[in-house]
């Protein structure tokens, strides 16, 4: 029986775990996130499946079923895992995607490298995607296709597949034209794209980068374009759109494109943290760490993150503010990269470096500065330091929303806290109560973390209290039905390259 909705991600929906010799499949840990937000739809659909890659030895078998049946507790739908050899993985993840692509998605240029890439490798598991999409397809299904290694599928699926409705959603940014032009492949992916359906992105200066680039490559028909919503205006922070282009026709063609952010499960998160058990976890937190103020910062290694622009910031603040000596915490989560990816490592070393310099140069018997992880924390237990932290600081020199910003505000359930935000983080557009910061700028950097120091108490819990609300209206379940309405309209179209748009039948 074929799917009505196919979504195509390199990352399975669950996860693996060995007991007794035999391999078990458990839902995630954290029922937030990108791969839960992706299985809410499950639900919504008559049949999906989920097709993600799996390792399999090279000239063998796969010791595994390629396509298994899963019923959790968002549905009954189907796995097909897509046996792919280390050199395909390596290749195609942790070279031509981590060396080539990110650098380029997220503007810095001085650190791609194409030296030791196989763009055919990378072609080849695309087809190999798109080809087990169309497997699964029922006719005039959806494939919905996610993140930027998987760019090239949506070409394959209209060549073998032309009934089909195909959607994309970047989960990164979307760098201006003249970053993205570096890329010597740059026609393949573009024309990949532009026979998708619709292109999301999380917020509309992504969108508008993607539609100035096809305007820099490609002869226009027409650009449709709306004003922005209110709520994700942010005038005069640095990624700001007045406008945001809703459709574009090339060759006759049409491809819509939609910018909006996913949310996050705040009333789920609300009531986790209001556990008893969670309440008394958070009062623990706050006993062993008896400093007055707490900053956590949780995310992972990567040098798109900022995690060494902040700990250099903290180390100017405990050199400028000695009186702050014995009474602040920093807790940093950094969680390490998988082996194979080498510029991460080099990222996780500095880290650990400097981590260790300012708790050598500024610590006591009885008090260090800052406390760092490279493991990933539980949901529920990173929620509770959410909760007992006074200020989170969350400052990417580029990032394509971030969740932990949002999550954050939720924890806090309209209590006192500060969130610390970089004004390059999608989700800067929409959480404009916090402290927004140009992370690139040292005195802006310096005067932020001094703000969020200083700030009374009471502007604390009414800039929380309008962020809660927001975040809180604008949530996962929101956004699932802003993307269903698309997909529906996209059914109902008989023939989309011929059904007229304007800026009106959109919204």
């Amino acid at each position: 029986m074929a799917s009505s909705l196919v979504i195509v991600y390199h990352r399975q929906p669950y996860e693996e775990h060995v007991e007794g010799g035999k391999t078990v499949l458990r839902e995630n840990a954290s029922p937030n996130g990108i791969v839960p937000a992706l299985k809410g739809f499950i639900g919504q659909v008559d049949r999906a499946s989920w097709i993600a890659w799996k390792k399999a030895p090279a000239g063998k078998p796969p010791k595994f079923e390629r396509r298994i049946t899963v019923s959790d507790s968002y549905g009954c739908y189907e796995v097909v895992r897509l046996p792919l050899t280390g050199e395909q993985i390596n290749q195609f993840y942790y070279v031509t995607s981590k060396e080539a692509l990110w650098p380029i998605l997220n503007s810095f240029p001085a650190l791609y490298s194409t030296e030791n890439c196989d763009w055919a490798t990378f072609r080849e598991v695309n087809r190999l995607f798109a080809q087990a999409a169309c497997e699964e397809a029922a006719l005039g299904a959806v494939v919905w296709v996610h993140d930027y290694n998987l760019w090239l599928v949506p070409r394959f699926v209209r060549a073998m597949r032309p009934d089909l409705r195909i959607a994309f959603f970047h989960h990164t940014p979307f760098p201006a034209p003249d970053i993205f032009n570096i890329l010597p492949w740059r026609d393949d992916i573009l024309d990949s794209l532009l026979d998708c359906d619709l292109v999301g992105f999380h917020v509309p200066r992504y969108a508008r980068n993607f539609a100035a680039l096809v305007q820099a490559l490609r002869t226009v028909d027409t650009m449709v374009e709306r004003k922005v919503y209110p709520e994700l205006r942010a005038t005069g922070t640095a990624l700001a759109e007045p406008v945001t282009p809703v459709a574009i026709t090339v060759g006759g063609r049409i491809t819509r494109i939609d910018s909006f952010p996913i949310g996050t499960h705040a009333e789920l998160i609300r009531k986790t943290v209001r556990k008893p058990e969670n309440l008394e976890r958070v009062a623990d937190i706050r006993r062993q760490i008896s400093e007055d103020t707490i900053i956590v910062s949780i995310g992972r290694v990567d040098y798109a993150k900022g995690t060494r622009e902040m700990l250099l910031t903290y180390e100017r603040l405990l050199k400028r503010r000695p009186e702050l000596h014995g009474h602040i915490k920093l807790l940093v989560t950094a969680v390490a990269a998988a082996d194979g990816m080498r510029v991460y490592k080099r990222a996780q070393q500095a880290i650990e470096q400097l981590v260790g310099r300012i708790n050598g140069h500024f610590g006591t018997l009885s008090w260090l500065p800052i406390l760092l992880s490279t493991t990933p924390m539980p949901f529920e237990e990173a929620l509770s330091y959410y909760r007992a932290a006074d200020i989170c600081w969350i400052t990417p020199l580029r990032d394509g929303l971030n969740l932990v910003a949002k999550e954050f505000v939720a924890a806090h359930v309209n209590e006192s806290g500060v969130l610390v935000l970089s004004e390059f983080a999608g989700a800067s557009i929409e959480l404009t109560d916090a402290v927004l910061v140009n992370p690139y700028s040292i005195s802006q950097m310096d005067a932020a973390i001094d703000r969020a120091l200083d700030m009374p108490r009471e502007e604390q819990r009414a800039r929380m209290q309008r962020m809660d609300e927001l975040v809180g209206r604008y949530d996962i379940t929101h956004w699932t039905r802003h993307v269903l309405e698309l997909f529906a309209q996209m059914r109902t179209d008989p023939r989309v390259a011929q059904a007229p748009i304007t800026a009106d039948t959109l919204g």
